[in-house]
């Protein structure tokens, strides 16, 4: 039994706006998802239908933001899909220390940055294995305004941190005390190096300039394909003849005219087209 009437059409208006508004595309199988993530806010708005909700949906702007945050997953971990870190470090890097021997700055975005773990182990890297005079810049970017509060903080419960080796939970975190004990945070050498902003990836993108790389992992799985090549073909006008794009594990841009050559698993290289 239900807490609120809750019909199929409902279901429908609601993945309907979720993909105006986002590109997200919602299966049938999320019927339940959507109820048990949105009752909240049904609940905490006083109404007793989602009806009602979809109707102060369409006619409250400000509401998607709650609407978004409810309805998107943010899995995410420390070191996650350990090879693309791997190849960061061993192949990525010596080749723009090369490049960017003038500038020596590196620039890189985490798109779908969810809670922050992705951003700081990519500076993590950076750091370990970048001349000290070297300058970085991380942009991490998310749609869920929720999420982007705890990667700013970067604060984190000690279970968070399986993929974190003791070395770099040593040189990079900050041990909580008192009823902080079984938490940890980001020192603030390597908070400042990454930027939190809240995107709307189907929107005007703000960005100037080039990124050496960027993350893009565990997202497009949410878009049609249509919506997929558009976005990579965006990625691929932020980033330099030579530099790469790294995807998710069960992402591809197989088929699609992007301007992208797969040179490594989920690791992608622009190419002239």
């Amino acid at each position: 039994m239900r807490d609120f009437e809750y019909t199929l059409a409902d279901f429908d208006m609601l993945r309907s706006l979720s993909n105006q508004h986002s590109g997200i595309l919602v299966p049938d199988d999320k019927f339940d998802m959507f109820y048990s993530r949105l009752s909240k806010r049904v609940r905490l708005l006083g109404f007793s239908s989602f009806k009602q909700y979809c109707e102060y949906l369409k006619n409250e702007p400000d509401e998607f933001v709650e609407f978004i945050n409810a309805i998107t997953t943010n899995l995410t971990s420390f070191f996650r899909e350990k090879h693309h870190f791997d190849y960061v470090s061993k192949t990525l890097i010596p080749e723009l220390i090369k490049k960017n021997s003038d500038s020596k700055q590196i620039k890189v975005w985490s798109a779908g940055c969810s809670t922050g773990e992705e951003p700081y182990s990519i500076a993590m890297v950076l750091k370990e294995n970048l001349p000290a005079d070297w300058q970085i810049k991380i942009l991490a970017t998310d749609l869920d305004t929720h999420v982007l509060q705890t990667a700013v903080a970067g604060i984190y419960s000690r279970g968070k941190l399986t993929g974190v080796s003791d070395e770099r939970l040593q040189r990079w975190f900050q041990k909580g005390i008192g009823n902080q004990e079984e938490k940890v945070r980001v020192k603030h050498e390597l908070r400042q190096l990454v930027h939190f902003k809240q995107l709307n990836l189907m929107q005007q993108w703000p960005m100037k300039g080039y990124f050496d790389f960027i993350f893009c992992r565990n997202v497009l799985i949410y878009f049609d394909k249509e919506t997929k090549a558009m976005l990579a073909n965006r990625y691929a006008n932020l980033l330099m003849e030579g530099a790469y794009l790294f995807i998710g594990h069960s992402e591809s841009l197989h088929q699609m005219d992007t301007g992208f050559s797969l040179v490594g698993n989920t690791i992608y290289k622009k190419i002239s087209k």
